[in-house]
């Protein structure tokens, strides 16, 4: 049997970083994130009788470059090889599977708004909170780098207990989760937008304090940075994250977004901006 699937990029507003098992991918604090419409994975999967699965996939996007392509990869490869083997799974199960390939692919399954608890291998999964079309806010994939990184987020990751600030930072994750769900439900741009720079920045800041040391952020980076705030202070709404690599994402409500898109194609550093907005995850195509 052969099947294709589509699996989209999914943000963390509120990130992961660091595990209690290894080996199931168990994350040590809970995470929200959304699912991209455009930027993803598509992998076809074509099973022949008594031999292995033939796998074609392809992005759409930079490989490695912290635009979590291990996210959709391994989600467009799930869905896809349980379809070709004649498996109807739960999306809970297709999360939980997904998620062994990598952590963050569980929350690239679920549509929309997606929240991935902790917990151990039968409840640690990822499920849409707020669905895809709940609102209408733009993210803007500001491109810095192509240069892929030379320090895998699962390498990185088993040394983000040596941090002094890691213990700190898990301990606040629940409340900021709590904050930031209510503020979704209210839309509140402003709210979600502080707490999403405010978690960014302390799970860097966590990766700059491993042993050894780890920084993804290149100057481009911090340029990007400067200017979000900037522009910020000049009445222009918009907020930044970065996942574990050098390239950053811009969320903002629909009318500053061809203004942002300018702005940030005039500040010298960046190679391209790629728009898209909140969407479904994974699925056949």
């Amino acid at each position: 049997m052969k099947a294709t699937a589509f699996a989209p990029v999914n943000v963390a507003l509120i990130k992961y970083w660091g595990k209690v098992d290894e080996k199931l991918r168990l994350p040590a604090n809970a995470s929200l994130s959304v699912n991209l419409t455009k930027l993803g994975t598509t992998t076809t999967v074509e099973w022949a009788k008594n031999s292995e699965p033939k796998i074609i996939t392809e992005n759409n996007f930079p490989m490695s470059v912290g635009l979590s392509s291990s996210a959709s990869g391994y989600a467009a490869m799930t869905v896809a090889m349980a379809a070709a083997a004649g498996l109807k799974l739960s999306q809970k199960d297709l999360s939980r599977l997904a998620r062994l390939g990598s952590g963050s692919a569980c929350r690239s399954i679920p549509d929309g708004w997606a929240e991935w608890v902790t917990g151990n291998d039968q409840t640690s999964y990822a499920k849409t909170i707020f669905p895809a079309d709940y609102w209408d806010l733009r993210i803007l994939v500001v491109i810095l780098s192509d240069k892929k990184k030379s320090v895998s987020s699962t390498a990185g990751q088993e040394l983000a207990a040596t941090s002094p600030f890691y213990q700190a930072r898990i301990k606040g994750i629940n409340s900021k989760i709590s904050r930031i769900k209510s503020a979704i439900k209210e839309k509140n741009f402003t709210v979600i937008g502080e707490i999403m720079e405010e978690d960014c920045l302390n799970m860097h800041r966590v990766m700059q304090t491993q042993s050894p040391p780890l920084n993804y952020l290149l100057p481009a980076t911090k340029t990007v940075i400067r200017s979000v705030r900037k522009w910020r202070e000049e009445g222009l709404e918009n907020y930044f994250t970065i996942n574990t690599g050098q390239n950053v994402f811009v969320f903002c409500e629909p009318k500053n977004e061809n203004k942002l898109i300018d702005k940030l194609s005039h500040t010298g550093c960046v190679i391209k901006v790629r728009r898209d907005k909140i969407g479904r995850g994974a699925r056949l195509v």
